[in-house]
């Protein structure tokens, strides 16, 4: 069995823009591309899990051109970019197109020798090949990248999400959980989404697990409530560390970025002085900022909350 198609976000992943949920002037954008047959070359920057590869991928599916994929944080030294993308960017379309596409995934992870040499291979094979790079954090790559490849950004304002939580609920979740034979209801699935948006990848591999008992219930979607926030600043107001830890090893099953943003948004609450929200702030960010690379997600909370604990006074 392949065990790639045995993954939902692969088993569904749209393989055309049409397919893709993005907002109006994503699909416009996209479309246009489509249309004119003229690809670019491109970056794709936002949070995880909300479209980008998905994106690279259709667009090549679309306008039928070949593509290498490479993970760049798994392939990410100057050694990738002198043996397979020089091999690759320099060869003839095998499937007769008029240029190679190489999809660079979480570009930013590129090594600082890597990049430079990246920007001079754009310009060495602008003749038969593109490069689409996808990364949540644009500010890791050098300016000449920038400058060579115009950034677009799949982050959403509030409501452009709320409008994309409709939209992925009606056209791709239900869907899905109907073919799969997932009961549900729609109070469960707005609940799901909730939670994780943007991260439609995330609510994909959530569904997913309940593919065993055939049902998603709200009680098994219990996520960050302010009650299990509260009981956090209980412990970090009597530098209770013992409790702490509990709370974090009962609570390892979250999505780390969630406990951030729910103390964010939770601080004016939980922070004895007003004076003292500033620096959680700085805090909540710096960790949150490595979420997505460390290596032990949950030592790095374990540390922000000890950070947390002993730099701010709690009530």
């Amino acid at each position: 069995m392949n065990t790639e198609e045995t993954l939902w976000v692969e088993k569904y992943r749209p393989r055309t823009i049409e397919d893709v949920v993005l907002t109006p002037n994503l699909k416009k954008r996209f479309r246009e591309i489509v249309k004119t047959k003229d690809l670019p070359n491109l970056i794709f920057e936002s949070s995880a899990g909300t479209g980008k590869t998905t994106v690279a991928k259709a667009l090549c599916n679309d306008l039928d051109l070949d593509y290498l994929f490479i993970n760049a944080s798994e392939e990410n030294g100057i050694d990738t970019l002198r043996h397979k993308i020089r091999s690759y960017a320099s060869s003839m379309p095998l499937m007769g197109g008029s240029y190679n596409v190489v999809i660079l995934d979480e570009a930013d992870s590129l090594s600082l020798a890597a990049q430079p040499a990246l920007r001079a291979f754009i310009e060495e094979f602008s003749k038969t090949c593109r490069f689409i790079l996808t990364c949540n954090y644009v500010n890791r790559l050098i300016e000449p990248l920038h400058s060579r490849c115009p950034v677009i950004s799949f982050n959403t304002t509030k409501d452009e999400l709320m409008e994309l939580c409709g939209m992925f609920m009606q056209e791709r979740l239900k869907p899905l959980l109907d073919k799969e034979g997932i009961e549900y209801n729609d109070e469960v699935i707005a609940n799901l989404i909730i939670q994780h948006a943007p991260d439609w990848r995330r609510i994909i591999n959530e569904c997913q697990k309940y593919k065993g008992t055939g049902k998603i219930e709200l009680d098994i979607l219990t996520g960050l409530t302010d009650q299990s926030i509260g009981e956090l600043a209980g412990y970090m107001k009597d530098k209770d560390f013992k409790g702490l830890r509990e709370w974090v090893a009962n609570n390892a099953n979250l999505d780390d970025s969630a406990v951030y943003t729910k103390l964010y948004q939770s601080l004016s609450n939980h922070v004895a002085d007003a004076s003292g929200i500033p620096q959680a702030i700085l805090i909540l960010a710096e960790y949150a900022k490595w979420v997505s690379s460390v290596a032990d997600k949950e030592l790095h909370l374990t540390a922000c909350l000890t950070e947390l604990m002993a730099g701010v006074k709690w009530k």
